[in-house]
């Protein structure tokens, strides 16, 4: 029977962009079915306490130096550490959203992804998102006028106070069984699930 792997992600965060990919490959190897739950990561650290790896000076230059790389080698998935990030991604988040209700979310995930991690755009700037959206064959004003809809928006702080509700303080967080599991490197745990 197909297992529903409940993935909650902020684009904004490389290890979600890692634990996207990885779970993709998951999906093909496994025949499993991958929910996107969008949430402000910035909300869930508010509501948690919580703060950015990237905030201590010394976790986050290991992440950054040794940790992702050995993921990305690992998953053999392209990453690139992003010259503008912190990126403020509400409206790119609202975005996924609407991309669900039009039918475009698989490439509309994967376009907005690559752009951050792999071609390290700036998603912060409106101007660049539409090209972007754009060159990727998605109709960019559609997502980008849908985005800034009230049900949309209000969809977007119920997800992030749903996550804060089950106890999840960072992204990403996964969910398999019913059980959570947070970070792209304990995907190995939910891979043995997968194979159980």
């Amino acid at each position: 029977m197909s297992k529903t792997i409940e993935f909650y992600f902020d684009f904004g965060s490389p290890t979600a962009f890692l634990a996207h990919k990885r779970l993709q490959q998951l999906k093909a190897q496994y025949d499993c079915t991958i929910d996107y739950k969008a949430m402000l990561l910035g909300g869930i650290f508010k509501a948690t306490g919580n703060t950015s790896p990237v905030a201590i000076p010394a976790k986050g230059e290991y992440m950054l130096l040794h940790d992702l790389p050995r993921f990305s080698k690992r998953y053999q998935v392209e990453l690139k550490f992003n010259p503008h990030f912190p990126i403020n991604t509400l409206y790119l988040m609202r975005a996924a959203l609407a991309a669900q209700k039009l039918d475009c979310f698989d490439q509309y995930v994967d376009c907005v992804y690559q752009a951050i991690w792999q071609e390290e755009k700036n998603m912060g700037d409106m101007d660049v998102v539409a090209n972007t959206l754009s060159q990727a064959g998605l109709d960019a004003q559609a997502l980008i006028d849908m985005s800034q809809n009230d049900d949309i928006k209000a969809e977007l702080i119920k997800n992030t106070e749903a996550a804060a509700e089950r106890k999840i303080f960072g992204a990403p967080t996964m969910f398999l069984d019913g059980e959570m599991f947070f970070g792209q490197d304990r995907l190995d745990f939910v891979e043995e699930r997968l194979q159980a």
